[in-house]
């Protein structure tokens, strides 16, 4: 295998890991919009409307500080009992679930 073949191949991997990763980013942020939507009353239409919210939030800024800010803030405005740790680690959670999700797809 020549040197350009590894390039390429290795740059192969990294797109196809990049497009796996913003599959599994977009997926989790509907599964977290979707825990968020009960937390915060919200079902039926209602619920998925909130997910696309949170889905529109990632598009603020790189990484996945603008999700939890919006679902922070929103709770923080409902009054929902949930500590950025709690936010955190469902965030994490539904990343794995995400990831799986997207691979066996």
């Amino acid at each position: 295998m020549s040197m350009k073949d590894r390039e390429d191949a290795y740059e192969n991997k990294f797109v196809h890991d990049e497009q796996l990763r913003f599959k599994a980013e977009a997926r989790r942020n509907k599964l977290l919009g979707l825990w968020a939507a009960e937390k915060l009353g919200k079902s039926g239409d209602d619920a998925e409307a909130y997910a696309k919210e949170v889905i529109i939030a990632d598009i603020e800024e790189a990484g996945e500080e603008d999700v939890f800010r919006k679902v922070r803030r929103d709770f923080d405005a409902a009054g929902v009992d949930q500590s950025d740790h709690q936010i955190r680690r469902t965030m994490q959670e539904l990343m794995a679930e995400a990831i799986e999700q997207v691979k066996n797809s």
